[in-house]
This record gives C-alpha cells, structure tokens and sequence, in this order.
C-alpha cells in the first residue's frame, strides 16, 4: 500500500513539474516533501532503493572518467580553493543572518555555523551528473572539469565522516588496493559475458557487491567504492554498452532517492525562511567556480559552463547535517533546513541549467578574454579547414556515415566529437576527426567563416545534444544542409520544426536498409544484376544508404 502511494505522488510529481517545463526530479522532491508533510509511511526499503541508486550512478560515472584527470590543476586546485572560499562565505552569511535574524539562525555556535558552510559548499554528484546526461555532455571538458570536481569532493566527503563520525577505516582498507589487479581477471571474465541480461547483472554485481560491499565493509564510504570500480572497468571495450543497459535501472532507482529527501521532516515558517535564504549562497557559489575556472586559462564559456552547473548544493549536506546533529556539534533543525535548501537549489539550478548553454554564452563579457595562446590546451578554438562535410558524433551511426560519404561521394569529411579517448581511437583508424563542443557558438562561427562546408549531419546519440547543436548551428547563419537521425517520432518531428532538413528514424531506417539487402540477395540469386534502389524522396530509404 505504501509503495502504491509513493508511486503514485512520485509519478504525479514528475508530471507536474513536466507540464511547467521542469525536469520530472524537481516533482519527485516536492512528492517527497509533501509525503512528509502528510506523515505517510515510508515504504521498507526505500532508503536503500535511494542509496543503490547513488551507487549506480557513480559506478556509471566511474565507466567514463579518466583517474589521471583529477591531476590536473583545473580540478584539485580550483576544488580545494573553492571549499575553502564557500565554507568561509557561508559562515560569514549565516553570522550575518545571526545578527539580522537571530530567530531564524538561533544560538547556533560558530563552529556549528561553519559546519553548516561546510556542508553548503558542496555540489550534487547525482543532480549533476543527470543533467550532463541529458546534454550527452559527461565527456565534454566542462562535463570531465565538473565530475573531477565532484569526484574531489566525495573524497573530502569521506575524509570528513571518517574523523566527525568517529568512523576509522579498518586495518583491512588497505587490502583494496588488490582491486587494481584484479580488475584484470574482471575484464577477463567480461571477455566472456553476452549483450543480455547477464551483462548488466555483471555490472550491478561489480558496482554493488564489489564496489558498494567492500568499501562499506572497510569502513569507507560505498560510493566512493562504486566510483573506483566503474574507473577501474572504464577502459573495456564494452564499458558504454554496459553504461547504457544500467541507464533505466539507475535512473529508476533514483527516483527513490529524490522522493526520500524530502522525508527529512516537515519544516515550519522559520525553517523554511532559512533555506529559501541560503539560496543566496549560489550565485557566489557559481561566482567563486567561475573566475577559479577561467584564472586556470579555460575559456570563459567553458568556466561559465561548469560553474553553472556546479551551482547547487548537495545531498551530502544532509549527511553532515545527520552526522554533526548525531554527535552534538549542530542542532537537529539544520537537518530539515539542509534537506529543503537542497531540494529548493535543485529546483533552482534546473531552471537555470535548462538554459545553460544560452546563458553561458551571454555571461562571457562578465569575464576578460584570453588570447587563444594564453588558453588551456584543451580548450582551444579549432578550425573545420576545408571540409565538404561535418560529421557530429562518430558513434557506430556516425562512424558509417562519414565512411560512406568520403567513400562513396568522394567528399572531404571531418568528424566532430568530444570524448577524447574516442578520437584517438578514430585517428589511429584513418578518420579525420577533430575534438570540439558541437553546442559551442563559437565553433559553429569557425564553421560559418569556412565557407566551404555543405552538409552536416548530426549523429550524437542523446536527443537534446542533437537539438542543441542544431540550434547553435542556425544561430551562427550556417546556410548549407543539416541532417539528424532521431530514435522516436516525436525526436523527429522536433528536429523538423527547429529547422533541420533531413531527419531520418533510426529504427525505420534499419528495416529499409534490412528489406534492400533482402532484395538485393533475391535478385542476385535469380540474374538480376541491377535492382532499383529506395525512392530518392523517401527520406526513410535515404537513410539506409
């Protein structure tokens, strides 16, 4: 019967927040806030249904970060700076509301303010990493910048829970290390596994039993553990795959996480003043990653763009918040406090983070500019030179059409994508590929002045990065051809109407191309040396060649 209920609020949250253009999490967490308001039962199991959900998350991040990435000035530096500045602004913030407000702070000590700092200068691995997601952009270099960054902060997370908590790790923790090794015999044994169900069962095993068990068994954190497994199997040729089969299960999970949130306890006039005023804590929070960023050489669009997405708090202040109210150093209150700050920077960072991109680009001037020499290495202007054709995304579709149009049209084509390991890849393999951001004004400018290119094809594999790149390609008045694959009607009449004059349906396409090579086999058997190939105004058979 619980469960029934929680479904139930979960799914008419989602839909609410999805008809006022929200992303359906912000509903699960006003679901969870008005479930505890009303005082409904919690239904057993769902803290650990949450908690699994946290540890698939981070194993899936865990398949696409590069470790050596959290050496990088960029990320350690910028991280431990900005802890230091948000923990101190916080402080200084809620002293202030002391003297302003004291009814709402109380008679909190200082140390117990700084905690509360502490906890606040935290971003959300789950709320950003979903929204990386849905930009297809946690390999992008603002997207590896912002997961460096959470990944940093879930260690000082440990570290903190470990020394406040009183919780040591066992003699056994050093015995992890063994899971360097052993990740070998892993591969070995994935080697080995199918494209079924066992292949996520696989996953789920290494990430819950191995990463998740293990850690938590040794007195570190679980998730920590998720994470340096997925690092440790990230180099495995079927690591996207896997990736991709624990997406809907994780997502699932995760419903469950941002329901329970919002079981904290119900807050009252004053808690709720509180956290609404901590709200003014992001913009500074933003400011501070920002300026960090771009002082590291990155372009200003880059460093807007991690900032705004690092612009929330996080789910672990609700853990400091327990931890700090378990042993004494803060009141119980903060705990409903942190819980509704945290839902309400949700709700506001998915408002502003819907129009990141936009956002990022006009927030640019706020900023000097660097020359392209004084620039990070990765985060230099490129140029299209003399291409015919640009390729966006050379996944397996994408692979295939640009060997299909430099092959058979004899165009020049340049791939475009953002993983780096995978333009290695492809470069060892012959592709001309270049790494850009295929949402970046600034490139599609670069791809206007060239002058030369006639088509481009979008062939990423997330919806939203496709469109948004379509939009930013007609922002910089390219005048030639676009071309998009798209997995469901309603992806396809969306590209349509934001301009796009090709759009094939990647399933439809499939069936065409099945059916030509069915005929072409028949013909060839029974003398026929020519068959008559698709209709050229159909764009489904278009698409199968």
């Amino acid at each position: 019967m619980e469960l029934g209920l929680y479904l139930a609020a979960a799914v008419a949250g989602g839909l609410l927040a999805a008809a006022v253009r929200l992303p359906p999490l912000v509903g699960y967490l006003a679901a969870g806030f008005a479930l505890g308001a009303l005082d409904a039962p919690a239904p057993a199991g769902l803290e650990r249904i949450a908690e699994l959900g946290v540890v698939l998350l981070l194993f899936a991040i865990g398949l696409k970060f590069d470790v050596r990435t959290l050496l990088r000035r960029e990320i350690w530096l910028t991280t431990s700076v900005h802890m230091v500045l948000s923990t101190a602004v916080g402080l200084g913030f809620l002293g202030l509301l002391a003297v302003v407000g004291p009814a709402l702070v109380g008679n909190e000590s200082w140390s117990a303010l700084a905690l509360v700092g502490f906890a606040l200068s935290f971003s959300s691995t789950v709320f950003v990493v979903k929204v990386l997601e849905d930009r297809s952009d946690t390999t992008s270099l603002y997207g590896r910048i912002a997961i460096g960054v959470l990944v940093l902060q879930d260690v000082a997370a440990v570290v903190f829970m470990a020394l406040a908590g009183g919780k040591v790790p066992s003699a056994w923790a050093f015995l992890l290390v063994l899971l360097v090794p052993a990740a070998w015999v892993l591969h070995r044994i994935w080697d080995r596994i199918g494209h079924g169900e066992l292949h996520a069962l696989f996953g789920v095993t290494v990430a819950v039993g191995l990463g998740w068990g293990l850690f938590e068994a040794a007195g570190l954190h679980g998730g920590l553990g998720a994470l340096i497994m997925g690092a440790l199997l990230g180099r495995h040729r079927n690591a996207s795959e896997l990736s991709r089969s624990l997406l809907t299960f994780k997502d699932l999970l995760l419903v469950g996480f941002f329901v329970e949130i919002g079981l904290h306890g119900t807050p009252g006039i004053e808690e709720l003043l509180l956290a609404v005023a901590l709200l003014a804590l992001l913009p500074l929070q933003i400011a501070f990653f920002a300026v960090l960023l771009w002082a590291m050489r990155l372009r200003r669009r880059t460093a807007f763009l991690s900032a705004l997405v690092l612009g929330n708090f996080s789910e672990f202040g609700i853990i400091v918040a327990v931890v700090g109210s378990d042993v004494g150093l803060m009141d119980e209150r903060w705990l409903v406090v942190i819980s509704l700050a945290v839902a309400l920077s949700f709700a506001v960072s998915a408002l502003v983070n819907r129009r990141g991109v936009e956002l990022a680009t006009r927030m640019v001037r706020l900023l000097p500019h660097h020359s392209t020499m004084q620039l990070h290495p990765d985060d230099r202007l490129v140029d299209v030179g003399h291409s015919d054709a640009l390729v966006l995304g050379l996944g397996r579709i994408g692979a295939a059409t640009y060997t299909h149009l430099r092959d058979a049209y004899g165009l020049s084509v340049l791939g475009v994508e953002h993983d780096p390991a995978r333009v290695l890849d492809l470069t060892t393999h012959g592709f001309d590929v270049l790494r850009a951001d295929a949402t970046d004004v600034e490139f599609w400018a670069r791809v206007k002045r060239a002058g030369q290119v006639q088509v481009v094809v979008l062939a990423m594999p997330f919806h939203n990065a496709n469109l948004i790149a379509l939009a930013r390609l007609r922002a910089a008045g390219f005048a030639g051809k676009v071309a998009a694959v798209a997995r469901y009607d309603d992806d396809v009449a969306e590209l349509r109407r934001h301009g796009a004059d090709a759009v094939f349906h990647l399933y439809g396409s499939a069936g065409t191309a099945l059916a030509d090579h069915a005929a072409e086999v028949l013909l060839r058997s029974a003398g026929v040396t020519h068959a008559p190939g698709p209709d050229p105004d159909d764009a489904t058979g278009v698409a199968a060649h």
